[in-house]
C-alpha cells in the first residue's frame, strides 16, 4: 500500500482547480490498484482536491487538522460543507495538539503529513514560501528527509492574485 501526502496552494483559480484535479487523477490512478492511502490537511485548494481524488478512487483518507479551532476559525463559510464532507469521509482524523490555528500548528500538521507518507505530491508553482509551514517549506523538509516529491503544476495553472 502506498501512502501519499499532499501539500499545496489554497488560492488556485477555478480553471486551475480543474487542471490540478485532472493531473492528480492521473497520478493517483497509478497507485490505486495496489491500495492507496492519502494524507491531507483537507484545506481548500490542493488539500481538498487531492482528498476528493483519493476518495473517488476508493482510497483511504487520513485528515490532519492543524488545531482544535481550525474548523471554526479558518474554514470559510463557502468551503465549510466540503470540509465537513471530507472530514466525515476520512478513515482517520488526526487533530494536532494546538488550541489555535497558527504558523506553528500548520508546520506541525505538515510535519505529521510527512511522517506518515511514503511520497509527497506538491501542488506548487515552485516559488519560495511566504512564511513558516507553507508549501515551499514542506517540499524542502520532504527533500531533506529524502522523501520522494512529485511536483504537480500543470501547464496553465495559476494562483489568484
Amino acid at each position: 500500500m502506498t501512502v501519499i501526502a499532499v501539500t499545496g496552494h489554497m488560492d488556485l483559480t477555478e480553471e486551475s482547480v480543474i487542471l490540478v484535479r485532472e493531473a492528480l487523477d492521473q497520478l493517483l490512478a497509478d497507485h490505486a490498484e495496489h491500495g492507496l492511502t492519502g494524507v491531507s490537511c483537507i484545506a481548500k485548494g490542493a488539500g481538498s482536491i487531492f482528498a476528493d481524488a483519493v476518495l473517488s478512487l476508493g482510497g483511504r483518507l487520513i485528515a490532519v487538522v492543524p488545531s482544535a479551532d481550525y474548523r471554526e476559525t479558518k474554514v470559510k463559510p463557502a468551503y465549510a460543507a466540503e470540509f465537513d464532507r471530507l472530514h466525515q469521509a476520512a478513515a482517520e482524523v488526526v487533530v494536532m495538539p494546538f488550541t489555535e490555528a497558527n504558523r506553528e500548528a500548520y508546520e506541525a500538521a505538515n510535519n505529521e503529513l510527512l511522517r506518515r507518507a511514503d511520497h509527497l505530491f506538491a501542488v506548487w508553482d515552485g516559488r519560495p514560501g511566504s512564511g513558516r509551514g507553507g508549501t515551499a517549506d514542506t517540499v524542502a523538509a520532504a527533500r531533506a528527509a529524502q522523501l520522494p516529491v512529485t511536483v504537480v503544476w500543470p501547464e496553465g495553472a495559476i494562483r489568484r492574485s
